[in-house]
């Protein structure tokens, strides 16, 4: 049984690997038929299989669906289907278990009481599994008057009375409605939840056009080997604290036990303990991400409550570090976990083993692993998460297998003691640091102004001077040993964090501060600066840049951005402080930034369809995330486009990419095309 369950774990993670994002093998779609039955068509990609409306518990999970909000419509019986099944005895399941031969077609009968008000809204609970996998699904669905045929328009609502005449009205505007919404996007207007239309010439799709320019340029593969070095690093840190440390001599004696004179079975084991900490940590950052989705965890990341409630509990665990109380999961779970791993035989005591050292160290890699997991989902895929989380097991992974295998190696490792302790107090310096940035995303997507970006630098500035006391021994804590003399270590440690926050010390008069420019806020939250090497842009809305540019005959850089987006920081700092970069937008383009995540409200609900779903845009960051999906077909940041004064492409997009000379190329590519194009229409 074990060997099933660890076959399926490795096979998880060997298919994380190969897909950069997370399978959708049914696609859904429906509609309202003449006869009032809604019918919902499921299309199944190749070797999946989409299971029965009724299955036996334990088994995989139904088709299901629910009925969550009705105005206006009864439902007549339950969903049911003519589609054929198939029953086979599953080996995963160990039961038998039915699934559709084919893409199954689904009908609920409904009766329509009131037109006017129809509204279905609910969403589909499905699993799909093929030889290998099993992925559950959520599709959720939505149908409106605008959704119903012309049969059912008719129907006079319950205790009401409608003249011919008032009937013929109705029957025209339902029509107008649906000529509105005929395509799957509504190209051309917003509908605001009051009814009214919004011009927007410049929202016009520009996707094939700018596809004709070729792909941009970005550093997607680069991203991904930033994430596991990052993540990997954070393993390394993580084999520091004083929650893992302890573990190696418990390590050591447990495979002493197992494999006193088999050479190759110690290496065997050893390297099966390894893999187990790595599958460990990688199911858990993929179970994290299929849970909530690597775009949901984006989104997440700029939720004030989020950055909030991550900010509260880094400032919690500084303080437990720091020495005032200690962070501790039951001791029970890791005795339970412990007593398995001798019980037991075989991989099982091993994964055991390794399931104990990631529950005994999780008070001390919780918050490592949880500031990781963030930046990895930040990249709007299953990859980032996974690439992670095998960095940070990885990092874990190689010294515990190796001293499994040289256990003598272990009388060389410095003992535990007052050394740790330290080391458990600088990580909450770190840890105090890296939360003023979860607050300062919070502050900066609601707008509330509260660490402007000279405050940040003030509170990086006293924490890394007062980490450089404390490791100069001038500092001490309640836990700390005695220091009688300070070590060459230590020295060079104090150093380097003095030196660090003399070199913030400029910032605080507006100087870029490039090393750090991806952690405290934007030059311009800073009220006192005397730096003008930074590009401020023109208009941070979409029309009333656009209108300019036309007015004054400019073309226009397009900078979809965020105020959580950490490689937008970088681009800014790194790439538009340069003289000729800066010298080329400011003269010749009109820049506008549109902020993804800007958490401003509309002043009216503006609903959209996209993809054959309604969905409702309620704030700023939510009408330029549809704008760039929408006219661009990319959703990911930071990403730079070149447009003429009547939003039509003049060059490729451009992602994260540093390289100052390739990003002068792509804007002056643009100017050259724009004038061309300027010069033919004239």
């Amino acid at each position: 049984m074990f060997k099933r369950v660890y076959f399926l774990i490795i096979s998880l993670f060997l298919y994380s690997l190969s897909f950069a994002q997370i399978q959708e093998p049914v696609k859904w779609n429906y509609s309202i038929n003449e006869k009032g039955d809604i019918v919902f068509n499921a299309s199944i990609d190749n070797d999946w299989h989409l299971y029965t409306l009724d299955m036996p518990p334990g088994g995989p999970l139904p088709t299901t669906f629910i009925f969550e909000n009705l105005k206006g419509v009864e439902l007549v019986d339950k969903v049911t289907t003519l589609t054929g099944i198939t029953t086979e005895f599953d080996d995963l399941f160990g039961m038998n278990v039915s699934w559709y031969k084919e893409n199954p077609s689904f009908t609920q009968r409904i009766k329509v009481t009131n037109p006017n008000e129809f509204l279905i809204e609910g969403y589909i609970d499905y699993m799909t599994c093929n030889d290998e996998f099993c992925i559950p699904g959520k599709e959720e669905f939505s149908l409106s008057k605008q959704n119903l045929p012309a049969s059912l328009l008719a129907i006079r609502p319950a205790k009401e009375t409608q003249s011919r005449d008032e009937k013929k009205t109705t029957q025209e505007e339902i029509i107008t409605d649906d000529s509105a919404t005929e395509n799957n996007v509504i190209p051309d207007t917003l509908i605001t939840s009051a009814g009214n239309q919004m011009e927007t010439d410049f929202w016009k799709p520009v996707i094939s056009e700018l596809n004709n320019y070729g792909e941009g340029a970005d550093e997607t593969d680069k991203s991904w080997l930033t994430i596991f070095l990052l993540c990997f690093g954070g393993g390394l840190i993580a084999l520091l604290t004083p929650c893992v440390w302890p573990i190696i001599p418990m390590t050591v004696s447990f495979f002493l036990k197992r494999s006193k004179t088999n050479r190759k079975k110690a290496i065997a084991d050893a390297a099966t303990y390894g893999l187990s900490i790595i599958v460990i940590y990688l199911v858990l950052g993929l179970l994290i991400t299929m849970i909530f989705g690597a775009s949901a965890l984006n989104q997440l990341s700029t939720s004030a409550l989020f950055n909030l409630i991550f900010f509260g509990l880094l400032v919690v665990f500084a303080i437990s570090f720091f020495g005032a109380f200690e962070l501790t999961l039951p001791q029970s779970w890791a005795n339970k976990m412990d007593s398995k791993a001798e019980s037991t035989s075989g991989l099982l005591s091993i994964f055991f083993m390794a399931f104990t050292l990631v529950l005994v160290s999780f008070s001390c890699t919780g918050p490592i692993i949880g500031g990781l997991l963030v930046q990895a989902a930040s990249m709007g895929s299953i990859v980032g998460p996974a690439v992670g989380m095998f960095g940070f097991g990885l990092a874990l992974a190689i010294p515990f297998a190796f001293f499994a295998v040289f256990p003598s190696l272990l009388q060389n490792l410095p003992k535990s003691g007052g050394w740790l302790n330290s080391v458990k107090v600088v990580l909450g310096f770190l840890e105090l640091a890296l939360a003023l940035k979860f607050l300062s995303v919070a502050d900066l997507a609601y707008g509330w102004r509260i660490l402007d970006r000279e405050v940040f630098l003030v509170l990086w500035i006293v924490i890394f001077t007062l980490l450089g006391f404390y490791l100069l021994g001038k500092i001490k804590f309640p836990h700390d040993s005695e220091l009688k003399s300070v070590s060459v270590t230590r020295l060079f440690l104090a150093i380097a964090s003095f030196a660090f926050a003399v070199y913030m010390i400029p910032g605080l008069w507006g100087a870029p501060l490039k090393a750090i420019s991806a952690f405290p806020p934007p030059l311009y939250t800073q009220d006192f600066n005397l730096y003008n090497g930074e590009v401020h842009p023109q208009f941070y809305d979409y029309e009333e840049g656009m209108e300019y540019a036309q007015k004054h005959n400019k073309p226009v850089l397009i900078d979809f951005t965020g105020y959580a987006c950490v490689n937008c920081r970088e681009m800014e700092a790194s790439v538009w402080s340069d003289p000729r970069v800066k010298g080329i937008i400011d003269n010749n383009y009109v820049l506008i930034s549109l902020y993804v995540d800007d958490k401003t409200r509309l002043p009216e609900t503006i609903e959209v369809e996209e993809y054959g779903k309604i969905s409702k845009l309620r704030t700023i960051g939510d009408k330029w995330s549809y704008l760039q999906r929408l006219k661009f077909g990319a959703n990911a940041q930071p990403y730079y486009v070149l447009l003429d004064n009547q939003g039509m492409p003049i060059g490729p997009w451009r992602a994260y990419d540093k390289d100052i000379e390739e990003y002068i190329k792509f804007l002056e590519e643009g100017l050259r095309t724009y004038e061309l194009r300027v010069k033919n229409n004239n």
